[in-house]
C-alpha cells in the first residue's frame, strides 16, 4: 500500500496539532485557517446532531452521513471517529467501506464495550483483547490496501491498567493498524510511558478540563507523540460564544454592542464561497445562452424547411 494522505502530513510536519470539527461550516474554518487534516469527534457530532452526550447513542448511519458532508465539503484528509465499529467485525468491516466512501482519510476504532462513552468520561468498560484484535483486522481487511489511516485505540488504561493498554495497541499495529491511541493517560508519568512504550506515530488527546494534562505541542512530540489532537475546542469556543451573544440579545434585544465579535457579512460569505458560487451560476447560464439557442433555432429549421 502506498503512503495515506495522512502519512504524508506527518512526513512534511513530524508533529502536528489539529482540531476537531462537527459540521460543514467548522471544517471550512479548519482549513481556511492553514490546518492540513482534521478530526471529526463522536462527542461533538452526537452533541450537534441529536443535542445528545457522548453514551452511545448516535448511530452508524448519522455518523456517516456528517462525515460525508464534512469530507465533501473541504479539501484536507479528515479523519473520522468510528467508535467501537457499531459491532462485531463484520458491523466493522461495513463501517470502514462506508467510511472510505464518505470520502475519510482515516478513523478511530476503539476497544470498549458498547454502548461507548467519551473517554474522558467515568464508567468505560473494554472488551477482550482479541474480540478487539479481531476488530482491527475486520478494518485492515476492509480497507484493502486504499488510502485509510486505521488508528488503535484503547480504553483500558483506565479499568485494565498501563500493560494491557500498551500491548492491545502493540498487538494492533501489527496487523496493520496505522497510529497508536492510549486514551486518558491521568499524569504527566503516564504520558511519557506511554510515548516511549508504544509505537509511533502517538495520539495525544488534548481535551480542555478533561483527564490528561494539556501540554504544548512541542512538549508532547518529545514525549512521543505525533498526532495531538483537539477534538472538543471548537465545539466548546463555539458553545460558549452563542451562549454569551445570545444572552445579551435577550437581554438587550439587539447585538449593536457586539459587532467586532461577529464576523462581517461580507467575510462569512467569503468563507462559504459566495462568490465561487456566483461565478459558477453566471459560467453555465452563459454556456446555456449560446448554445441553447442555436439549437433552438437548428430544431424550428428541420421542423419547418
Amino acid at each position: 500500500m502506498s503512503r495515506t494522505r495522512i502519512q504524508e502530513v506527518l512526513d512534511r510536519v513530524g508533529s502536528l496539532a489539529f482540531p476537531g470539527v462537527f459540521d460543514t461550516l467548522s471544517a471550512k474554518i479548519a482549513e481556511h485557517v492553514g490546518f492540513p487534516m482534521a478530526f471529526v469527534s463522536g462527542y461533538s457530532v452526537a452533541a450537534t446532531t441529536i443535542g445528545e452526550p457522548d453514551l452511545g447513542l448516535l448511530t452508524q448511519t448519522e455518523m456517516i452521513d456528517r462525515a460525508r458532508r464534512i469530507c465533501m465539503s473541504v479539501s484536507v484528509p479528515i479523519i473520522v471517529d468510528a467508535d467501537t465499529g457499531y459491532g462485531n467485525p463484520l458491523n466493522v468491516h461495513r463501517t470502514i467501506r462506508e467510511l472510505i466512501a464518505a470520502g475519510a482519510a482515516g478513523c478511530f476504532l476503539e476497544d470498549q464495550v458498547w454502548p461507548k462513552r467519551c473517554g474522558h468520561m467515568r464508567g468505560k468498560r473494554v472488551i477482550d483483547r482479541e474480540e478487539y484484535l479481531h476488530k482491527i483486522q475486520a478494518a485492515v481487511d476492509a480497507r484493502a490496501g486504499r488510502d485509510f489511516f486505521i488508528v488503535a485505540r484503547t480504553d483500558a488504561l483506565a479499568s485494565m491498567g498501563m500493560e494491557e493498554a500498551l500491548d492491545r495497541v502493540r498487538k494492533a499495529r501489527e496487523l496493520g493498524a496505522d497510529a497508536s491511541f492510549v486514551e486518558a493517560p491521568n499524569s504527566l508519568a503516564d504520558m511519557e510511558t506511554i510515548g516511549l512504550r508504544s509505537p509511533r506515530p502517538n495520539v495525544a488527546n488534548m481535551i480542555e478540563g478533561g483527564r490528561t494534562p494539556v501540554l504544548p505541542r512541542e512538549e508532547l512530540a518529545r514525549l512521543g507523540f505525533q498526532l495531538v489532537l483537539y477534538p472538543l475546542t471548537g465545539l466548546f469556543a463555539a458553545a460558549q460564544a452563542m451562549e454569551d451573544l445570545y444572552r445579551r440579545l435577550h437581554q438587550e434585544g439587539t447585538t449593536l454592542a457586539d459587532q467586532s465579535r461577529l464576523k462581517t457579512f461580507t467575510n462569512f460569505n467569503n468563507l462559504i464561497g459566495v462568490e465561487e458560487k456566483y461565478a459558477l451560476a453566471e459560467r453555465f447560464a452563459d454556456l446555456a445562452h449560446e448554445p441553447v439557442g442555436i439549437h433552438r433555432h437548428v430544431r424550428i429549421l428541420l421542423q419547418h424547411p
